[in-house]
């Protein structure tokens, strides 16, 4: 009574731990340990202890009816009642209980119950109504099989409590029997063990957590699934693959064949007639044991129906989804192909019985083999697709195995490369499960998408980012992601970078276009190409810049002899654009590994390009440690140039040009300087680094915009004295220049006339077709055009008929040789005298001797400048200049740069 009592207390605690039908079912639970706990006051006050007479049905024996009544009910409800699945397994499940119970009774009735009711002398209905309450445990323990097959984490501990009660009930029976209804010690102990059993149900899990009894194996989400499945994750057991009905039914026909061999054994010994009861029971038995057998038979033919209907509807779904969809047994031979191969030539019938290993790429056997490993859990060796006769490599298992080759992805997926039938090898992403059909062996699934296409883009956007789509070589991107290993400091080996940047072709772009000058890269690219060994990387590094990545050199003067095979080859040749030939050198920087960064090495080519770029171009410069300290001190300036130029510190100083005849100044050329501090900035200094950076453009248009507002002040004070300002070809090719010049004109008020732009012959006869256009603008603008530096452009006398020139001025170079080489001389004497007649005005350019002076008078030169005439000097002294008319006496007037200076380069 107290277990009883312990058991109803423990079962309705523990409901309150739970929710929905969990907590339903145990309170069913409580309710049946209450019922037996009841039963057990009325037995022991009201009726006292039973009597062997078999007495009839009374209240004592209705409690456990009601008890195990409620007992059934709150286990049905453990397992979340009777499941749309499962509502076929209740009525086989009753039978399968009256069968065993029946059998039971027979066993039981051959080894003593059926001598001792014919020694009692009993009615049948009196002995089988003390044989009620096994008979009805056992018919429940039958019926409730199916749902602890089906919910076993539920429902053993409460199954277990009632498979002790039957026992408990059984030995009553006997006791009461044999022993004229004395209660035995084993009868107590197991009604006991029900109750103890029955309390403990809903703390079982608290207990196996605390001690850490679960197995490490079966996960929570597992635990979960097999509450609804079955499976008996507290034993660690697998799945069987009989049916929870199945086994019910295999217990019950157990119980009916022992119990048919005790009867033959009885009738054999000649035992004692079974009576009426017996034969009733067996009879009833047999019965029902046919009619569960055409059960079986039913639901076997509607297991093959279904089996039928999942292959059909699995054979159907392939042959119409877009992969193609392979059964493969597990040794990898193919047992069907959907349709859906012709889309690589193949027919399903082609396919059928070959191994799966002889379609796939040998590189990528030893990945899938992997995969394949995982899905059915054997080892990678034993999985798969073994090698066939002619023996496939093996490489060891990889996520990435050869270009392009197999890639796991996890969850059974992998990709790889297959053949077609036309011997191609296609990319295609896989997908394999293990497929299982009853009564059939297991064997692979596999769904096989083709994605060359896909691949095929990737491939093409990889090479778009690490190539360069105009040459065809790698690009800067490339160079530092193979810098990285190819110049690792920690690797002991010979290596360097090679930088080469064409001169000058920024004047091609000028000259015949982009469009033409990307031909040239196209060409240099080629010659570089075929110059560096085949294992080592060119690339165009940006631009009209190349890099040259070796990685295996046989020593630093390998290296530094490529580089100056390099720049020959460049040079070598003239690069050929439709009808014109052009000539390019290249300025080429070397550094050596070292211990630095990757990224510092090929900042110390770069730096080397840079030096031998200002020295010059055309050669080959080593890095060396002082080339960086050069390179910062350029940025540096070129940072304080912008600076100046936005705030207008830069200055402007005028070298005087006069009539040699009467010593009148009639212009002034105007030179930029500037004052960095309190140094002066050597003008070529300056200038190079506005050329490099870009600020040319900037400095000229203010050079522009102050001569000629100091041109109009002059004009203002009525001196009839023009201004001559420098420029490049960039700056006339520039879409805007003939709009700033007249802007220029415009904001000052100096008239086009008085403005005199010099252009080099040069650039007038290699690209008087791209510039002929702005010369024109400017023409029509009434400006004045000079050809500077008369006589080092390559052009004939005759070309200046066809040049749009107004003035002629001729270079230092023949002037310093008047008086000195004849040659000159007549050079000299010929450009005044062509010039004259032509009706252009001629000016010589560096006079700096009386006699050349002299020469010039008597060769009819009507204008001058240099030294000898007028150094360079601020607008206040050309003022002064202009007031004395006598440029001979103002030697030294105005501010002296230097002695030795020649007159620099201006835009």
């Amino acid at each position: 009574m107290l277990a009883a009592a312990g058991a109803v207390v423990a079962l309705w605690a523990g409901a309150t731990r739970y929710t929905g039908t969990v907590a339903r079912g145990y309170r069913w639970l409580g309710g049946a340990a209450l019922f037996w706990f009841a039963g057990l006051i009325i037995t022991q006050v009201l009726a006292g202890p039973s009597s062997s007479t078999g007495l009839p049905l009374s209240l004592a024996d209705v409690a456990p009816l009601l008890a195990l009544a409620s007992a059934a009910t709150g286990v049905m409800v453990l397992a979340d009642g009777v499941r749309k699945s499962d509502s076929g397994s209740v009525l086989p499940g009753l039978a399968d209980g009256y069968v065993m119970a029946v059998a039971l009774l027979v066993i039981g009735w051959v080894l003593g119950f059926g001598s001792e009711f014919q020694h009692l002398g009993e009615r049948p209905q009196t002995f089988l109504a003390d044989l009620l309450l096994p008979l009805a445990d056992l018919a429940v323990l039958g019926a409730l099989l199916p749902v602890l097959t089906a919910a076993w984490r539920r429902v053993l501990v409460p199954y277990l409590a009632l498979l002790a009660l039957t026992a408990a009930d059984s030995l009553g029976v006997g006791a009461r029997i044999f022993y004229g209804g004395h209660e035995g010690i084993l009868e107590q102990l197991a009604m006991i063990a029900a109750a103890c059993l029955l309390g403990l149900a809903p703390w079982v899990e608290t207990i196996a957590a605390r001690f850490d009894l679960l197995p490490a194996r079966i996960s929570s989400a597992t635990r979960d699934a097999d509450a609804d499945g079955g499976l008996p994750w507290l034993l660690g057991v697998r799945r069987s693959p009989v049916t929870s009905a199945g086994a019910a039914t295999i217990i019950a026909a157990v119980a009916v064949v022992i119990a048919t061999l005790m009867i033959i054994v009885n009738g054999l010994a000649s035992a004692p007639a079974s009576g009426l009861a017996l034969v009733i029971a067996g009879g009833a038995a047999v019965l029902v044991v046919g009619v569960r057998i055409l059960m079986l038979v039913r639901e076997n033919g509607v297991a093959v129906r279904m089996w039928r209907e999942a292959t059909n509807s699995l054979r159907e779904l392939a042959d119409r989804t877009g992969d193609m969809v392979l059964i493969c047994d597990l040794d990898g031979t193919i047992s069907y192909a959907s349709p859906l191969v012709s889309a690589f030539s193949y027919t399903p019938e082609a396919l059928v019985g070959k191994p799966l290993s002889e379609f796939v790429h040998a590189e990528d056997i030893a990945a899938a083999r992997a995969v394949v490993a995982a899905v059915i859990g054997v080892p990678a060796e034993e999985a798969l697709m073994a090698a066939p006769a002619d023996g496939l490599p093996q490489p060891a298992l990889a996520a990435h195995a050869g270009p392009g080759g197999a890639v796991t992805d996890g969850d059974g997926r992998f990709s790889c490369r297959v053949r077609a039938a036309d011997g191609t090898w296609r990319h295609v992403k896989c997908a394999v499960l293990l497929y299982r059909l009853p009564g059939e062996p297991a064997r692979l699934l596999l769904s096989v998408r083709d994605v060359s296409d896909q691949v095929a883009l990737r491939q093409q956007v990889t090479h778009l980012t690490f190539h360069d789509g105009l040459t065809g070589l790698p690009n800067r991107a490339y160079v530092e992601e193979r810098a990285r290993e190819a110049l690792d400091p920690s690797v002991e080996r010979k290596a360097g970078v090679i930088f080469l940047d064409l001169d000058g072709f920024t004047e091609v772009n000028d000259l015949v276009g982009h469009g033409a000058g990307d031909l040239v890269l196209a060409q240099a690219a080629r010659r570089l190409r075929e110059v560096v060994p085949a294992q080592e990387t060119v690339a165009r590094w940006g631009g009209d810049e190349f890099a040259v990545l070796l990685e295996n050199a046989a020593g630093a003067q390998e290296i530094i002899e490529l580089a100056e095979r390099l720049a020959v080859v460049v040079a070598g040749a003239p690069f050929r654009i439709a009808d014109r030939e052009i000539g390019l050198t290249a300025s080429v920087g070397v550094a050596l590994a070292d211990d630095s960064p990757p990224g510092v090495v090929l900042r110390n080519a770069d730096v080397a390009m840079a030096r031998a770029k200002d020295t010059g171009g055309g050669r080959v410069e080593v890095y060396a440690p002082q080339m960086h300290a050069d390179v910062v001190r350029r940025l540096d300036m070129a940072s304080d140039l912008q600076r100046a130029i936005t705030r207008e510190e830069l200055t402007l100083q005028y070298q005087p040009i006069v009539e040699l005849a009467t010593a009148r100044v009639i212009g002034a050329e105007a030179l930029v300087r500037w004052w960095r501090g309190d140094e002066a900035v050597s003008p070529r200094a300056f200038l190079t680094v506005a050329e490099d950076s870009g600020l040319i453009a900037a400095l000229g248009e203010w050079v522009l915009r102050k001569a000629c507002a100091q041109g109009a002040a002059w004009r203002d004070d009525s001196w009839d004295v023009g201004v001559s300002v420098n420029i490049g070809l960039r700056q006339l090719n520039a879409p805007q220049f003939s709009a700033q010049v007249a802007a220029a004109l415009a904001e000052s008020g100096l008239p086009p006339s008085s403005l005199t732009i010099e252009v080099s012959e040069r650039m007038l006869v290699e690209d008087a077709g791209l510039i002929g256009d702005r010369l024109a603008e400017l023409r029509d603008l009434g400006v004045k055009l000079a050809i500077d530096d008369f006589g080092t452009g390559y052009a004939s006398l005759a070309h200046l008929r066809q040049l749009p020139a107004d003035i002629i001025k001729i270079d230092p170079s023949f002037v310093s040789g008047l008086g000195v080489d004849p040659v000159l001389t007549l050079l000299t004497r010929t450009i005044v005298q062509v010039g004259r007649d032509l009706g252009m005005q001629v000016v010589a350019e560096g006079i700096e001797q009386p006699r050349q002076l002299a020469e010039l008078k008597e060769m009819g030169c009507g204008y001058g400048q240099g030294f000898l005439v007028a150094r360079p000097m601020a607008a206040p002294s050309v003022e002064a200049l202009i007031r004395t008319g006598s440029a001979q006496n103002s030697e030294n007037a105005g501010q002296v740069v230097s002695d030795n200076e020649t007159k620099p380069v201006i835009i």
